[in-house]
């Protein structure tokens, strides 16, 4: 069978919501009415029944042997005067004076309810008989000496519940009739209201979109975390949990519970998205972009999609080696040139022997280099670097010096050889083009790089044109750069990024026209001898 449309289903319940709510308080004043006209009925058969007590000619006639004659119209009148079922009169030996039936007169009365009242007893009581159930009051008759000699008893039937609705059925069906108009005309705006909140969407083609979208999720190979404005986890994907490794079903639960460390709830207080950051999470590097969720210009939530570091960088290794691979060879081209034709024009002046010289300093100079870098840098990618960075500062009139008491053997935690590559290249270009600017001949950068047991440091130093104390605060903010020309502001920024993963310290000790110093120190006795890597020893 075709599901009834959401909208019809909502106005049929919240109908049936009002009319059951609408039986239920009827019942209950209804109740509330019986209740009150019992109440009325009692004090009118009490008031009744006192009256008939103190009527004279009762009390007279009710000591004298046939007195029920003379009782019997006076009774009568007063009780159709005052529109009561009936009215039994005893004398104190229970001989009935008054009765609703005239043969009953003169006959004793063996009713149960009675004894109180020959004790001189006012009270009222319901109880059933033939003609229903009945309200009685019971009054003791007094004589002129205060002794009793009687009493008297008015009753009254109650009405049942279907003559109490029928005495307000004209106010019962006016109110019926406009609390189902009210009702209907409610029920049916607020199912239109809520199918339009739900875009018109049906509850089965929400159903299906969820399952979609959830099977979507868990298909694709990026972590995807989504939360509301409450920080609480609405999606959290297969691959999320691989990465941070997380287990079980935390949909629902607080994100800073389940991920400590995430900058997912910032997005909630930020305007605009941040994309391809590299954060630190549960001591997995991810790549992220993070994007804050808004309905009708007001965010309700947040959303970041992730990848692991590990596989952004196997695919820019390739196109950074290849280029660093075209620079490397272009810097060599040049530098052997060069070479040549100092070696060509030496032979030319019939300088064999200086040039032959020449030829075993040069040698000897960059064979030096090559087997300390490979003796105490134990990763070729930081040794390439090195080397690479002493070429290119010799093409730019730049005396590169590595400090040959440099040692590297392993990284700090969360850190690798392509975060150190990151800092040392970042720094050292920094260096050159701070030396570019300067107007100084002897124009030196300085590299040193000690790692223990203990401590990891960089230092990275040049005589360059510096910068004041007020740069020095903005440096390591992205976007901020010297060079207006060229600089895209990111390079120191993406500097502070990875010291900041590596739970390193820097320190920058500049001087206008005197130099740049850059001071980096990581923490090395966290790291654990098992997970610290050994680095390849090859170049």
């Amino acid at each position: 069978m075709r599901p009834l449309p959401i909208q019809l289903k909502i106005t049929i319940l919240s109908f049936g919501v009002v009319l059951f709510s609408l039986l239920i308080g009827g019942t209950f004043v209804l109740g509330n009415i019986k209740s009150i006209k019992e109440n009325e009925i009692e004090k009118r058969s009490m008031i009744v029944a006192r009256t008939v007590a103190e009527v004279p000619e009762i009390k007279k006639s009710l000591i004298t042997p046939y007195g029920w004659t003379k009782i019997y119209p006076v009774v009568e009148e007063i009780r159709i005067v005052n529109n009561v079922d009936y009215i039994t009169v005893l004398n104190n030996d229970r001989i009935r004076f008054s009765h609703p039936l005239q043969s009953m007169l003169g006959t004793i009365s063996y009713g149960s309810d009675e004894g109180p009242a020959f004790a001189e007893h006012t009270y009222a009581s319901k109880a059933k008989g033939e003609l229903g159930i009945a309200m009685r009051a019971f009054v003791p008759i007094m004589n002129e000496q205060r002794e009793q000699i009687g009493v008297v008893i008015v009753g009254n039937i109650l009405p049942t519940y279907m003559e109490s609705i029928y005495e307000v059925k004209y106010e019962i069906g006016v109110v019926m009739f406009l609390t189902l108009l009210l009702g209907i005309f409610g029920a049916w705006q607020l199912a239109k209201h809520i199918k339009e909140q739900m875009f018109q969407l049906e509850p089965h083609e929400i159903v299906r979109a969820l399952v979609e979208r959830t099977a979507t999720f868990h298909a694709i190979n990026e972590g995807v975390i989504a939360i509301d404005k409450n920080e609480m986890i609405t999606i959290f994907n297969e691959k999320a949990k691989q990465m941070l490794h997380i287990h079980g079903d935390v949909v629902g639960k607080p994100i800073r519970k389940v991920v400590p460390d995430t900058k997912l709830p910032e997005m909630l207080k930020l305007e605009h998205p941040i994309y391809n950051q590299e954060i630190l999470i549960q001591n997995t590097n991810i790549m992220s972009s993070r994007v804050p969720i808004k309905v009708d210009q007001k965010i309700v939530g947040a959303v970041a999609v992730f990848q692991d570091r590990t596989e952004f960088t196997m695919m820019a290794e390739e196109l950074t080696g290849v280029k660093a691979f075209v620079e490397a060879l272009r810097v060599q081209n040049h530098e052997h040139m060069n070479k040549l034709h100092t070696i060509a024009g030496l032979i030319q002046l019939g300088e064999q022997e200086q040039a032959l010289n020449y030829v075993y300093h040069v040698t000897e100079e960059q064979g030096e280099l090559t087997r300390f870098l490979s003796r105490s840098i134990s990763n070729q990618s930081i040794a390439g670097l090195l080397l690479s960075k002493v070429s290119r500062g010799k093409e730019l009139g730049v005396k590169v010096s590595i400090d040959r008491n440099s040692t590297l053997e392993y990284f700090p935690n969360h850190m690798d050889h392509h975060d150190f590559v990151l800092i040392l290249g970042n720094l050292i270009e920094n260096a050159f083009k701070a030396l570019q600017k300067a107007e100084i001949e002897d124009k030196e950068v300085y590299v040193h790089i000690y790692q223990n047991k203990e401590v990891c440091e960089i230092l990275v130093e040049d005589n360059g044109i510096g910068f004041s104390e007020s740069i020095q605060e903005k440096i390591f903010k992205e976007g901020f750069t010297t060079n207006e020309e060229e600089g895209q502001g990111i390079g120191l920024y993406m500097v502070k990024n990875m010291i900041d993963k590596g739970r390193g310290i820097i320190k920058v000790n500049s001087r206008p026209y005197k130099g740049t110093s850059f001071s980096i120190q990581f923490d090395m006795k966290q790291v654990e001898s098992s997970s610290s890597v050994k680095l390849e020893r090859s170049i």
